[in-house]
């Protein structure tokens, strides 16, 4: 049995260094390609991709999982070999169902869309991409299609990024967290706000991808195999556990765009990096799901990097490199000002306390897009009032409002966005456990010591990989379900300080 399985290692090596050379081409058009290279880049990504699905869907792989079925169940659940079968089972009998040819068509159509987004949002003109994405959503549809069995058309899709979740367990998840989070708000932005004005004063660019690269390497970002690159949207891709890159975008007229963007980029990164090695190549090497990925960027991002224990030690490196710019600014005023709240219109630059908001319209959005209920062509319009009814904002433009994210022009329209308010909750819940089980981790912070807590997500998270469900990991990590209470007790006790809140 141990040759067999060797020998399906070796197959999804394959697969797996195919899917890396399509992200290196993504990575390149997303970075340094020309605009003019959009069309061949879709075709060349398109013959990779449906390559790769060739692989894993060989009636040999199939055959052989088979035959590993006795073997898979004599081990502990928990090993290695075990979960490298399970997961590389799930992956085969999903792909089965999906032809190479869809999967080429999804693959080039999405570069094409991808790269009139891009364009649309330079001219703040949706038309320029809507039947582009008229297209997105009908390969969508045919994507999901292609699993039957589902209560929900939306339920395989958020199943590719967060499996075992579906529209059933996070409807009333997301109700219950927005009853309580719009009195938040309110109360919040009630109140007077805190003073921000010196994040937006001229911050040369190159100072400030000097400072966010110095940063992700003293949390712990590896740059012998990572670089730091800058882009219209930014974030992480992993090619193999040697090249985990990261990107940034920077506005030298806010400061906070490039900082927090840089460390919820190194915690997808920090999270890639930490794998265990034995699982390298294979369908284990990445993170568990969307949700589980998204917990560890807004992990360092906001629980770590948004603390006054961070700053503690990181405001005068930063007031070294901006010595004018932050001049008079002390330790409280500059923790004020990065946990400034208001209502936005800008999902990635939303703070902690409005930023779940932002996910439920997308998420809302798209089930009515899949289901029907909404047509493309009145998604701004649609956008717009969810905006003012929810946030009592409305966007002046597209660019502002419907085309500001990627992901629904880059491929699949619908799965996605739920993992960023999961990743939320999941975020809060692990870090009280952190707490619980090193009630020294603040101080350490404070001294810029981050090695103990990246060593216990590490030994608790990172290493394992992909060996578990997002939810099964959850309950093994803080030995509880996922809830929303540890976040909504993080926003009560910080926010309530912060702003003074009965």
């Amino acid at each position: 049995m141990q040759a067999k399985l060797n020998k399906l290692k070796a197959r999804l090596k394959t697969i797996h260094d195919l899917h890396a050379i399509s992200s290196l081409l993504f990575w390149d058009q997303a970075t340094y390609m020309p605009p003019g290279g959009a069309q061949a880049r879709g075709r060349q990504r398109a013959l990779i991709e449906q390559m790769a699905h060739e692989h894993l869907t060989d009636k040999w792989i199939g055959q052989c999982l088979d035959s590993l079925l006795s073997y898979e169940q004599d081990l502990p659940y928990d090993s290695d070999d075990a979960a490298l079968i399970r997961v590389t089972r799930r992956q085969y009998q999903k792909a089965i169902m999906v032809p190479a040819e869809f999967m080429a068509r999804l693959s080039e159509h999405g570069a094409t869309c991808y790269a009139a987004w891009i364009e649309a949002r330079r001219e703040k003109n949706f038309d320029l991409v809507r039947d582009h994405l008229e297209k997105n959503l009908d390969l969508s549809r045919e994507l999901a299609g292609y699993y039957p069995g589902y209560e929900h058309i939306a339920d395989p899709l958020i199943d590719i990024h967060d499996e075992g979740m579906t529209v059933a367990r996070i409807r009333p998840l997301f109700a219950d967290l927005r009853q309580r989070l719009v009195p938040l708000v309110e109360a919040i932005c009630d109140n007077e706000p805190l003073e921000n004005d010196f994040l937006h004063d001229h911050y040369p660019s190159r100072l400030q991808q000097e400072f966010c690269t110095r940063l992700a390497r003293k949390l712990g970002y590896d740059t012998n195999r990572g670089r730091v690159d800058l882009t219209h949207h930014p974030f992480m891709i992993k090619f193999a556990q040697g090249d985990v890159r990261i990107t940034t975008r920077i506005r030298e007229n806010d400061l906070s765009e490039a900082l927090f963007s840089s460390i919820h980029e190194t915690g997808h990164a920090l999270y890639e990096q930490n794998i265990d090695k034995q699982l390298e190549a294979s369908p284990l090497d990445r993170g568990a799901s969307g949700g589980v990925h998204e917990s560890q960027s807004r992990l360092w991002e906001n629980l770590i990097g948004r603390s006054r224990e961070f700053w503690i030690n990181h405001l005068p490196l930063l007031r070294e490199l901006f010595p004018d710019q932050l001049s008079g600014v002390d330790l409280d005023r500059f923790c004020r000002g990065i946990n400034h709240v208001e209502r936005s219109l800008i999902r990635t630059d939303a703070d902690e306390v409005t930023y779940n908001l932002h996910v439920m319209i997308r998420f809302e959005l798209e089930l009515e897009l899949l289901e029907g209920a909404l047509a493309i062509r009145d998604l701004p319009d649609a956008w717009n009032e969810r905006y003012q009814s929810y946030l009592g904002v409305c966007p002046p433009d597209d660019s502002l409002g419907v085309l500001q994210d990627m992901h629904w022009y880059e491929g699949v329209i619908g799965g996605a966005f739920q993992s960023y308010t999961l990743g939320n909750l999941m975020a809060a819940q692990i870090y009280q456990t952190a707490r619980q089980a090193n009630p020294d981790l603040p101080t350490q912070i404070a001294q810029g010591h981050f090695e103990p807590l990246l060593h216990w997500l590490t030994q608790n998270i990172y290493r394992h990989g992909r060996k578990f469900l997002p939810e099964e990991l959850i309950q093994r990590v803080t030995g509880r379900p996922l809830s929303i209470e540890p976040f909504m007790a993080y926003l009560q006790d910080k926010y309530g300080q912060w702003y003074r809140l009965p």
